[in-house]
């Protein structure tokens, strides 16, 4: 069974960095709609998209910005950035109920995290990728937006054997789906651990192309995923004889990238799939970003494809359909496990009324 209830109390990625600025930029996230803008010295601010007065949305023209200030574009609301309204037209007296959701954010790597749930987040804080901004990576990313319930996605992340067939010509060939996996859960952290290791195996387009290798290669796939929303794969690639990592992690003999997505649930059938690919090599080369950039992003949209025609047949069969796992579903199985036990912690909370 696909999990469908959504884990609250927990944060998810909003958006990249860039895209939040001087004009509003609407996201729904675990169904909730919510508007996202800068103030004038850079903060980022994540309220309800919805005027208290008729639920217009804010993030639509013509809401506009006035300094830190939103003002709905159909009858003049206006609401700082902490969703308190501070303005109705006709009357100088504004309703004390008059105040939108507010959400607490967080920069970092890159990402606009946004808090989803009733209680504060004290000192929970996102899990990390650090890659995407350290000195000594390049990286270029993208959002997709999938028709499909996101435990669909975390499915096809945590079982990589589909390269070799949905993802060929990229970065699929036969050693993916012919090399056993080992699984592991960190059960006190709740974090799922795949490794498909591969000591000989064509080079796919996506590396020989972008590292320059012509050969087989040793490959590494390492993935941890960190639920709800974010997803790493650690993704090393070396010429078949090369030495391996040394003791201290050194390791100059190999092209290392950084694979992250993140997860964020949209609607029960909708998700917003980011992606981003870090690596430790080729840092200035322009042609090479461009490369990987419309590779990676090519490799999303045959994802999206799939999924969504996926949603669409498990829709149409309801709960009755029999579904068989085997052994390269054990990372995806022990997602489904963790992410069910948080949905159902989140079910048995009380929740507040939304303002």
């Amino acid at each position: 069974m696909i999990v469908t209830g959504f884990a609250r109390d927990q944060w998810y990625v909003a958006a990249y960095g860039h895209e939040v600025g001087r004009r509003q930029l609407g996201r729904t996230i675990l169904g909730e709609p919510i508007l996202l803008y800068r103030t004038e010295d850079g903060r980022a601010v994540a309220m309800a998209d919805r005027c208290v007065h008729r639920r217009f949305p804010l993030s639509e023209a013509p809401s506009h910005l006035v300094g830190d200030q939103v003002v709905c574009g159909y009858h003049g609301f206006t609401y700082g950035p902490d969703g308190v309204c501070v303005a109705v037209p006709a009357q100088r007296r504004v309703p004390r109920t008059a105040r939108l959701r507010s959400y607490p954010v967080v920069e970092q790597d890159s990402f606009v995290w946004v808090w989803i749930g009733d209680r504060e987040p004290g000192d929970t804080t996102p899990p990390r990728a650090p890659w995407l901004t350290a000195p000594g990576y390049t990286t270029v990313c993208g959002m997709e937006p999938l028709n499909a319930r996101y435990g669909l996605l975390v499915d096809n992340l945590l079982d990589l054997s589909h390269e070799t067939y949905l993802h060929g010509g990229y970065i699929g060939t036969p050693e993916v789906a012919e090399t056993p996996i080992t699984t592991e859960v960190d059960e006190e952290a709740g974090v799922v651990h795949v490794s498909r290791h591969m000591d000989d195996a064509a080079c796919p387009p996506f590396y020989a192309e972008s590292t320059g290798i012509r050969g087989r290669i040793t490959r590494w796939q390492d993935i941890e995923y960190h639920p709800p929303c974010l997803y790493l794969l650690h993704s090393r690639v070396a010429p078949v004889g090369s030495p391996p990592p040394a003791a201290d992690g050194a390791d100059r003999h190999a092209f290392h990238v950084e694979v992250v997505y993140a997860i964020t649930p949209s609607t029960e059938g909708s998700t917003y799939d980011f992606w981003a690919v870090a690596r430790d090599f080729a840092l200035d080369d322009e042609g090479v970003s461009d490369f990987l950039r419309e590779s990676n992003r090519a490799v999303v949209l045959q994802d999206v494809a799939a999924l969504d025609t996926l949603e669409k047949v498990l829709a149409g069969e309801g709960e009755h359909y029999q579904e068989l796992s085997v052994n390269i579903d054990t990372g995806g199985l022990a997602a489904r496990r963790i992410l069910a036990r948080m949905a159902g912690e989140s079910a048995a909370r009380p929740r507040s009324a939304a303002p």
